[in-house]
């Protein structure tokens, strides 16, 4: 095997003609050939440069509406004739094959027909053949050929050709090997969960995701674990698609957080007011609703400060001046918000470790989706938790019936808790919460922990009572016993929304009527682990 390989034949077909003449030029320009196809070589010559058209080389003219063109021996041949071996190179000279030193394919736009919601033939028809054919065939044959598959890798080739007399080093080439193995595999997961949605095929026998590197992170959880950031190509928004306006480069946990506190904030409609989320270590120590965006921040700041320290800041809502000014007297990691005025990123400028991300607006928390976790051995996948409840979805058990003001909160408090790791807790008085409990292997812990914040945050305060006094109160899961209840009504919670759906309902109900609590069922649970 020769390390270094002199360029001497290209084949260009590409989708994506961005970069294409100027590299183009600057290959002819070092005196390689330059074969085409279709609309490439059309481009190629209008911009003057000489290309001979695979046709011409093939024999064969482009048929099929360009389905068939590079699908041939002499193509295929020329990629992946080893040059070392005697007997290809005498079956490439009988034949009249040669060589192709460089190819350079970016496939049909799939992914993006997709993306623009167009019809099930349309996306069939932009599903390129003939481009992963030529690209697994260079690939495999990277001991002798470089393989393009990226508009983004043109100016690292010239600057390998310049670096090295006009050749390529195998290191080079089994690098570009890599990066196309990974572009056609993330190809066909992409055809190939399209289709299985498209049939309606909820658990296809194979399943893949891909997504590609938008950042490569200093560490992940904890420093001696490696990590980095892929995007998966959607639009949804959120951290992924955001525009980072200041500050230093996002952590692995500084993503992880940031994305539960704008995933929870996106609950909200921002038509019936403005809400703010504070989120530390993935669960909501603060969520607000206000008439002003700093008027949700500083109630849902005043659920637990403590823990808001170096948290980060979700808004449904454009960040302004004043709730900017609120946010930086304390430490805050980020702020995520659909938008900011010019004096909010001002003001936000002085606190250079700050970040603020802005992401153009919020995503729907009631569409469809994937989630996939590792185990050992695979992994599970699942649709997104998008279930909501509405007034017209809860069911009154007990005899004392919830107020208008308490359903509201109670409403509030079910949203907050879908996003709260379980077994949880969540304490909502007049559209703030006033303790959280997360976590916790028993629901009665959880309880009391919402409380015992509540209390430390009424002490902070200088307020007599807890802060759970009059609260209307969620859990993510039923109550298994009515221990859960009776510790609800010690915390001075009034009233209580939970799934239902327990063995000994009937005894909960009993307790929460014995304690004057009002009660109502969902139907719905919202486990998060």
């Amino acid at each position: 095997m020769t390390d270094r390989i002199p360029l001497k034949r290209a084949l260009l077909s590409v989708s994506d003609k961005t970069g294409l003449i100027e590299f183009a030029r600057a290959l002819a320009s070092r005196g390689v050939e330059l074969l085409s196809t279709g609309g490439t070589a059309k481009a190629l010559r209008e911009a003057g440069l000489s290309v001979i058209d695979v046709a011409q080389v093939t024999g064969f003219p482009e048929m099929m509406d360009g389905r068939v063109k590079t699908l041939h021996p002499v193509v295929h041949g020329g990629l992946l004739a080893l040059r070392d071996n005697a007997e290809h190179m005498a079956a490439a000279t009988s034949h009249g094959i040669g060589m192709i030193d460089l190819l350079v394919v970016n496939l049909y736009p799939f992914e993006e027909t997709v993306a623009k919601g167009a019809d099930y033939d349309d996306c069939i028809e932009n599903i390129d053949i003939g481009g992963p054919a030529m690209i697994r065939a260079a690939s495999k044959n990277h001991a002798f050929v470089t393989v393009v598959v990226d508009v983004q890798d043109y100016a690292s080739v010239l600057a390998e050709l310049d670096a090295n007399d006009d050749t390529t080093r195998y290191a080079f080439r089994q690098r570009q090997a890599q990066i196309a193995y990974a572009r056609t595999a993330a190809y066909d997961a992409a055809v190939s969960a399209w289709m299985a949605q498209a049939i309606g095929e909820e658990t296809p026998r194979r399943r893949s995701f891909s997504g590609e590197l938008a950042q490569t992170l200093r560490y992940g959880e904890n420093p001696h674990q490696s990590a980095a950031f892929y995007k998966d190509g959607s639009d949804r928004a959120g951290v992924a698609t955001a525009k980072q306006w200041q500050g230093k480069e996002l952590s692995y946990n500084n993503i992880n957080d940031t994305d539960a506190a704008f995933e929870l904030v996106a609950e909200f409609d921002p038509a019936e007011g403005h809400a703010v989320a504070i989120i530390k270590h993935a669960n909501p120590c603060g969520v607000a609703r206000g008439a002003t965006a700093v008027e949700a921040y500083r109630r849902a700041y005043d659920c637990d400060r403590t823990s808001a320290f170096g948290g980060i800041v979700a808004l449904n809502c454009t960040l302004d001046a004043d709730t900017a000014r609120a946010i930086t007297e304390i430490f805050t990691e980020v702020v995520i918000a659909p938008d900011a005025t010019e004096e909010a990123r001002e003001i936000f400028a002085a606190k250079k470790n700050l970040r603020l991300l802005t992401t153009g607006g919020l995503p729907d928390p009631a569409a469809a989706g994937t989630s996939f976790r590792q185990v050992a051995g695979g992994f599970l996948v699942q649709g997104r938790d998008n279930g909501r409840v509405s007034r017209d979805d809860l069911k009154v058990v007990t005899k004392r019936q919830p107020s208008a003001e308490e359903l509201d909160d109670l409403l509030f408090a079910w949203t907050v808790a879908k996003h709260v790791k379980s077994n949880a807790i969540v304490y909502v008085k007049d559209g703030a919460t006033v303790g959280v409990g997360a976590g916790q292997m028993s629901r009665v812990d959880s309880t009391r922990i919402g409380k015992r914040k509540s209390e430390d945050m009424a002490e902070a305060l200088g307020l007599s009572e807890a802060l759970t006094n009059g609260s209307a109160v969620s859990s993510d899961a039923f109550f298994p016993f009515a221990d859960g209840i009776e510790a609800l009504a010690a915390a001075g919670a009034k009233a209580v929304i939970q799934p239902g759906g327990s063995m000994r309902d009937a005894e909960v109900i009993e307790a929460a009527d014995r304690l004057g609590l009002a009660m109502v069922f969902t139907g719905q649970r919202h486990f998060r682990h």
